[in-house]
């Protein structure tokens, strides 16, 4: 046995694939839990529809679709690219509009009452005739609105350009940010929902263990953040929504992208999966260990204490009923010599992707900080970024569920 070999954590080790390392993870869930999980999603955008007296919900969010129908197509391209789109209407079908020759990617998903082919009105599709296209498109939701509605003309947006706006509010109807709907739909968790994510998190850790294996001398950032794509997409997740892994004083200040700058044995290698996993959920942990798996320096070692002590402070205060201000009052304190190089928020929501809410760091706590209390059924995420001038960042971040008494980690991979 090699002296690298016997310096490993056993406790990480036992996160790699136990199928091993030529295959990928393949999922427990059985269908009538995704088929519950789905019913329950469209339902409370259904609730949440008919609570704000629209007459329909329109989708341009990957992620809203994912939610309301759990289709999947060219999830990333349509983040920036808005060529398909979903509409529920609160006292009629929900429609899929999906790109032409997609069709068959809805087919058989049980909350989606007709399927059409999606009207494309982006300059990119349209160029010239863009104008032409929006309206086309505007008449065709303003027809369903009409037929629908009851004389209803509230409609519910998620995203939507300037001038889809305009024609739509062109033909009578009145515009709602939907956002806000989506977001708080979103925000509150079934049994179903918990167990497709718990395997999502399952999945993110074999990825992280992946990354402990190769945290060799001389390997550079990019090569140990592929090990966490590799994990997550032969498993059948979906994609991450950053790159933040660094390595030694790349770790400070924090948010830099991973390079191919090569890990020197004993420096820090911090990073934060941010990674949207099997069935659509976001499995959003950080953790920090020593290049090499040598023994922290002294310094390290302080910093590495400073950002657990923040956890476990604040993952205590995370209980059903309490408000964000109460959160904020209680909350751990930030050290003055770590101000300068903190995280700006102490809790944010995740769900299909980081979501409400958003709590400040006691730091950043104002006017603006928004009003709210922890509910039971909840995910949300408690973080922590630890560094003072000249050293490197420790970043740590859980996963939890909020339950009727209390929280649960939903992640166990372990500290150092």
């Amino acid at each position: 046995m090699s002296l690298d070999t016997a310096l490993k954590d056993d406790r990480k080790l036992t996160y790699l694939n136990a199928e091993g390392s030529d295959k990928p993870l393949k999922s427990p869930v059985n269908d009538d839990v995704l088929d519950r999980a789905r019913a329950y999603r469209l339902g409370r955008l259904r609730a949440a529809l008919n609570r704000s007296d629209c007459a329909a919900l329109l989708l341009y969010d990957p992620c809203n679709i994912r939610y309301a129908f759990d289709c999947s197509n060219m999830q990333v391209w349509t983040l920036h690219n808005p060529m398909r789109y979903a509409l529920i209407l609160a006292d009629g079908p929900a429609i899929m509009f999906e790109f032409r020759g997609c069709l068959h990617q809805c087919e058989g998903l049980p909350g989606i009452d007709e399927i059409r082919v999606a009207k494309t009105w982006m300059f990119m599709a349209s160029g010239d005739k863009v104008g032409a296209a929006t309206e086309n498109w505007a008449d065709e939701i303003a027809d369903l609105i009409r037929e629908y509605g009851g004389g209803n003309t509230r409609i519910a947006c998620d995203r939507l350009d300037g001038s889809g706006v305009h024609a739509l509010e062109a033909r009578g109807l009145a515009y709602v940010e939907g956002t806000q709907l989506t977001e708080i739909a979103r925000s509150i968790k079934s049994v179903d929902e918990i167990e497709l994510m718990r395997w999502t998190i399952h999945v993110c850790e074999a990825g992280m263990a992946r990354i402990y294996d190769h945290s060799y001398p001389g390997a550079t950032e990019r090569e140990l953040w592929a090990h966490l794509h590799f994990e997550n997409a032969r498993s059948g997740g979906d994609w991450l929504e950053t790159k933040l892994l660094t390595c030694g004083p790349r770790t400070n200040p924090w948010y830099q992208e991973c390079t191919d700058r090569v890990c020197r044995e004993g420096e820090m290698i911090s990073f934060d999966t941010d990674m949207i996993g099997p069935y659509g959920y976001c499995a959003d942990l950080s953790r920090s260990w020593t290049c090499g798996y040598t023994k922290m320096n002294d310094r390290q070692r302080r910093l590495y204490d400073t950002a657990l002590e923040q956890i476990h402070h604040n993952l205590d205060l995370v209980r059903p009923g309490v408000s964000f201000d109460e959160f904020n009052e209680n909350s751990w304190r930030i050290p003055e010599a770590h101000v300068p190089y903190r995280y700006s928020l102490a809790v944010h929501g995740v769900g299909m992707a980081d979501e409400w809410p958003v709590v400040p760091l006691h730091v950043d706590w104002g006017a603006g900080a928004m009003s709210g209390r922890f509910e039971p059924s909840q995910v949300v995420c408690v973080e922590s970024l630890i560094a003072e001038e000249g050293s490197e960042s420790i970043k740590l971040e859980t996963q939890i569920l909020v339950t009727e008494t209390g929280a649960e980690r939903l992640d166990s991979f372990p500290f150092e």
